[in-house]
């Protein structure tokens, strides 16, 4: 007997239940997702695809985005596989894999090949509701290979991708992947930083001696000067720190906070202050110039940090680019009046930027957060966290 009264088989039987209506609820959330990207809904929030939509106003991994927008599209073109999945008997993980089956490209070579797409569907769902999942897998993958049995000689610069997960404490973890040519050049850099700095007694793995050479890459690039401009400004590790902080020779635990939201110690911001330059922003009239009046129309580095460390990135609902895809934005246009200062202006992606001046607006509320407005005057929300049920 389990803890809520039931045999097991009870429990089996309401959990196969549970994932049947889950694989229901799948079907109808990537349904009514290809009917949003159909009619283009996005855009009403100023967004462009539903993907970025999903990430922005539901909070959704980007793959897990991805994928809702993939299996809406597969099911399309798969009805039988569709109606499996509105009934519960396929889950969207089984959909996702036979998507790949039904992208552009393979079914533009379907139609040239002469393939009976229902023929197809209907192997697919019989097999998605008989088989293990593995076997739908390899289903998948016999028929891919058999709808190009050659194979094109595979273009380098679609085999090379890079996942880079930020967590809450601003570390990283890198998964991806290269071609032959793009790992051997990759793998001869990181090495001439690890064999050229062996010092005695280092007793670090080789993966930390690996992630040690990337960061000095990256150093040694930014220090080099010569990676391209980002919006007028060259790419910079900006950290933020009271000046109070900065003097202090405490440790100073979450005392500055980086460029990309991340926050760390006053320890390790004036570990980066060594070999750094040491910029005073004050917001206010005093010290850096971040009211520029009407004689300059563009933001200067000064006012663009000052306002990249107030906004952290895009400000537009639902946004999350980062700072050095963001143009600085005047809220009331220079041309209509508007001074440059950091009170005029607004962090904004190019899209976004572009909306702006298109009916959209941004305005900074008295609470300092930031409210964006379709042509329309209605305001655009992302939904408020999910509440418990109440007991």
């Amino acid at each position: 007997m389990c803890s809520g009264g039931l045999v097991g088989g009870d429990v089996l039987d309401d959990v196969a239940s549970v994932v049947a209506e889950r694989n229901r609820q799948d079907a109808r959330l990537a349904r009514l997702v290809r009917v949003a990207e159909l009619e283009q809904a996005p855009e009403r929030d100023g967004l462009k695809s539903m993907a970025s939509w999903l990430r922005g106003h539901c909070r959704l991994a980007a793959e897990e985005a991805a994928r809702l927008v993939r299996n809406g599209r597969a099911v399309e073109h798969l009805p039988a596989l569709g109606e499996a999945h509105d009934a519960g008997l396929v889950s969207a993980e089984q959909v996702a894999v036979a998507a790949k089956a039904v992208t552009p490209q393979r079914l533009s070579a379907a139609a040239a090949a002469g393939v009976d797409l229902s023929v197809i569907d209907a192997v697919f769902t019989q097999v998605a509701v008989e088989q293990p999942h593995a076997d739908l897998v390899q289903v998948v993958q016999r028929y891919l290979d058999d709808l190009d049995p050659d194979g094109p000689e595979p273009d380098p610069t679609e085999q090379r991708s890079l996942t880079v997960v930020r967590h809450a404490d601003g570390s990283r973890t890198l998964s991806g992947s290269l071609d032959a040519v793009g790992g051997e050049k990759f793998e001869v850099a990181l090495e001439s930083f690890i064999q050229v700095d062996r010092p005695a007694g280092d007793e670090r793995t080789r993966a930390q001696r690996l992630g040690g050479a990337l960061v000095q890459l990256c150093d040694n690039a930014l220090a080099a000067g010569s990676l391209p401009v980002l919006r007028t400004v060259k790419p910079h590790i900006a950290v933020r720190i009271d000046l109070d902080d900065l003097a202090d020779h405490a440790t100073g635990r979450n005392a500055a906070t980086m460029g990309s939201g991340a926050v760390i110690s006053a320890a390790r911001a004036r570990w980066l202050a060594c070999d750094g330059t040491v910029s005073r922003v004050v917001f206010g009239p005093d010290g850096v110039p971040l009211n520029l009046g009407r004689e300059q129309r563009l933001a200067d580095r000064h006012l663009r940090r000052a306002t990249e460390l107030r906004d952290g990135g895009c400000v537009f609902a639902g946004c999350s680019a980062p700072t050095w895809w963001c143009d600085v934005h005047h809220l009331v246009h220079w041309i209509d009046g508007g001074e440059t200062s950091l009170e005029n202006s607004a962090l904004l992606c190019e899209r976004h930027h572009t909306k702006v001046h298109h009916g959209f607006r941004v305005e900074r509320q008295p609470d300092d957060r930031w409210h964006t407005y379709r042509p329309d005057g209605t305001e655009i929300t992302t939904p408020a966290p999910l509440l418990a049920p109440v007991a």
